[in-house]
């Protein structure tokens, strides 16, 4: 069945909100965006056949921009990925940069997208319709000066040395100061101008981008459905145990996942069998995330004696 849905090559990725205690040494942080209880976020990649394949767990707070190629580059399957979605919490320039340096296609959902400008290694010879987009000119010596730096970072990053929302942090705190940060962001404004001309023209990227970001929000809904424990709440106190915690809740949404894969593919070998129709377009919109026919509470017999 998971061949209708996707050949694992385009994956989506998203930070979901839990409820913490205020105790214990954990990042138990409070963001206003979720409330006035304090929290954390399970950033996790979900594949285009809907299969989990890497979750981080950080604090509520943070932007999650740079924990995109952590799930990337962390499994097998996140480095299979040619494209890579997120929603606009990932849009930053020096992840356009190094997604690109990677050899991944970044496709954020862009909010505000009118409000975004274009960069030009000649604004001068820009035509006068297009002037009122232009934000400024790309510091081409920049980066060319520091060319071996970039790839000697790309290389740490891919050989595991480093993770890369560590050295994302660390650019992005100093970005005036630090010449390698400077040019990785004059070169996530070039990957991203020529983006957002891209997502203008090409109306089949903006469809999948959206089919991808919307398998990850039914992702959420079925932990959201799963995480009954505790009233939903984490009250690990440690960020190890709390780690384990998602690791646990993703791992239970992989099985339920799998186990709605195959019997699909049993009723879909089925209806084949007596020649009923089973169109591959159809197919394609199926989905393994329900779970109305899961008892999630167990059911409970009590002895008759």
């Amino acid at each position: 069945m998971a061949r209708f849905w996707g050949g694992g090559i385009t994956a989506s990725s998203d930070g979901q909100f839990f409820s913490t205690t205020r105790q214990g040494e954990a990042m138990n942080l409070i963001n206003a965006k979720y409330g006035h209880e304090p929290g954390l976020k399970a950033y996790t990649h979900v594949s285009d056949q809907f299969g989990p394949f890497a979750t981080q767990t950080i604090p509520a707070t943070v932007n999650e921009a740079p924990y995109i190629l952590d799930g990337l580059l962390m499994t097998d399957a996140g480095r299979k990925v040619t494209e890579q979605y997120a929603d606009t919490g990932g849009f930053t320039d020096h992840v356009f940069a190094v997604t690109a340096l990677l050899g991944f296609q970044f496709i954020p959902r862009i909010r505000d997208l009118p409000s975004k400008r274009l960069y030009l290694f000649d604004p001068a010879a820009c035509p006068n319709e297009l002037k009122g987009l232009i934000g400024g000119k790309i510091r081409e010596p920049v980066v060319s000066s520091n060319w071996p730096d970039i790839l000697r970072s790309a290389a740490t990053m891919v050989a595991g040395a480093i993770p890369p929302s560590q050295l994302l942090r660390k650019f992005a705190a100093y970005p005036r100061q630090h010449e390698l940060a400077v040019a990785l962001r004059e070169i996530g404004r070039i990957e991203r101008t020529l983006f957002i001309i891209d997502w203008l023209l090409d109306a089949d990227m903006q469809r999948r981008a959206q089919i991808g970001l919307n398998k990850g929000e039914a992702h959420h809904a079925l932990k959201n459905a799963l995480r009954i424990g505790r009233q939903g709440e984490i009250r690990d106190r440690t960020t190890e145990r709390q780690h384990f915690r998602m690791a646990g809740l993703n791992l239970l949404a992989a099985i339920i996942i799998y186990w709605n894969t195959k019997h699909l593919g049993h009723a879909v070998a089925g209806r084949r069998g007596i020649n009923l129709d089973c169109s591959p377009d159809l197919l394609a919109h199926i989905s393994p995330l329900g779970w109305a026919h899961i008892i999630l509470t167990g059911e409970y017999r009590w002895p008759r004696k």
